[in-house]
């Protein structure tokens, strides 16, 4: 018998052997009733049957071996996807839900051997090589969209989170505004007061940038809404803006050429407050910014440099949304990260249809440079 029918005539026996391992090996499938710890195991069997008595090319088999092999029936939602989905939904870990593929494996072969021990002598070699295929396409199916769920409720939550927090926080600001308005306080009390709003003001763009991170990664993309700007106003409000923050750091603008385009206004803006102010926090205290905007063409290049240098571990990851170092499980020092508003900043430039890079040397600085577009819908 091979082993395509083999499954079919022992479905049933096969299912039962693998619940035997899930019930006493799974935390998540301990309270489960049988109905639902089977859930999609026998059209997992049905398909892998099916694919065995499948003609297929070599290219097609390597597919499969792969992860990348067709679903069965052109099915939106393959019977691996659906498995995936419910246990996320029913408190499955990735390694619990691999274990039970493994599971799968073992007690298909495990059963066939004794079978085909008593009633074959023929080469059970070209039955297994394909059975292992269909299994690693399941199996990556399954885990692919296991990986998204998780990934996906991970962002909303997050989303949720710092989304809730913006009525307090504002609220918390503006009392503290309505308190220095009124000139009734001390010294000690005006000092406590702008202490609030100042400390309140950075949580709230904190959390703008959380909110603009979730949706990057909800695949939602950055918003814009371009329309005729001049770069070099925009340079210095954000200039501004940052000296206001940092009254001891000098910031050199020097403006040239053409400076006008189509551009979102207020995540321009929050491209130069997110250059500049990075460049006063982590750059030498006792030298200048530089800020550079020139007309050239097509396009507007912005370069923003300050002395002092990114460590070379650091230079490659600037842009990502979270500190990397030899160990992801522990955040650098803060000289070596940098926050999440380069990875904003980067989002911002790229929905724009432009590109940002990064120079950073002991000798030479650093030096942010961007350049965009006059018209993002030109690229």
């Amino acid at each position: 018998m091979g082993l395509a029918a083999f499954i079919r005539s022992q479905e049933k026996a096969i299912v039962a052997d693998w619940e035997a391992f899930a019930q006493t090996y799974l935390p998540s499938a301990a309270h489960m009733d049988r109905s639902a710890l089977r859930d999609h195991i026998i059209g997992l069997l049905r398909f892998i049957a099916t694919d065995l008595e499948a003609s297929q090319t070599e290219r097609e088999r390597s597919e499969k071996a792969k992860g990348q092999g067709p679903k069965e029936g052109g099915a939106r939602d393959s019977a691996a996807e659906t498995h995936a989905n419910l246990r996320f939904t029913g408190g499955f870990d990735t390694v619990q839900m691999m274990a039970e593929f493994r599971a799968l494996r073992a007690s298909v072969i495990k059963l066939w051997r004794a079978e085909w021990a008593h009633t074959e002598t023929g080469d059970i070699l070209p039955d297994l090589l394909k059975f292992n295929e269909a299994i690693d396409q399941v199996m990556a199916e399954s885990l692919s969209r296991f990986t998204d769920k998780v990934n996906h409720s991970g962002s909303l939550f997050m989303g949720t989170l710092v989304h809730d927090f913006r009525r307090p926080l504002a609220a918390v600001h503006d009392s503290a505004h309505a308190l220095a308005i009124r000139g009734k306080l001390d010294d000690e009390q005006v000092k406590l007061v702008s202490q609030i709003e100042t400390g309140t003001s950075r949580i709230s763009r904190l959390v703008s940038n959380l909110i603009d991170a979730v949706r990057i990664r909800l695949d939602k993309g950055m918003p814009i809404a371009p329309a005729p700007m001049d770069l070099g106003t925009a340079v210095q409000e954000a200039a501004k803006e940052v000296r206001a923050a940092h009254p001891s750091r000098k910031i050199l603008i020097e403006t040239s050429g053409d400076l006008e385009g189509e551009w979102d206004r207020a995540r321009v803006g929050q491209v130069l407050s997110n250059l500049i102010g990075n460049a006063a926090l982590h750059g030498l205290k006792t030298s200048a910014i530089a800020v550079a905007a020139k007309g050239a063409g097509q396009e507007v290049i912005l370069c923003v440099h300050n002395e002092g240098a990114i460590p070379p571990d650091a230079v490659a990851t600037v842009f990502d949304p979270l500190p990397r170092g030899e160990d992801e499980n522990q955040i650098q020092s803060e000289k070596a990260r940098l926050d999440l508003g380069l990875f904003i900043t980067k989002e911002i430039v790229t929905a724009h249809g432009g590109r940002i890079a990064v120079t950073s040397s002991e000798k030479e600085g650093t030096a942010f440079t961007v350049h965009l577009p006059r018209k993002s819908h030109e690229l």
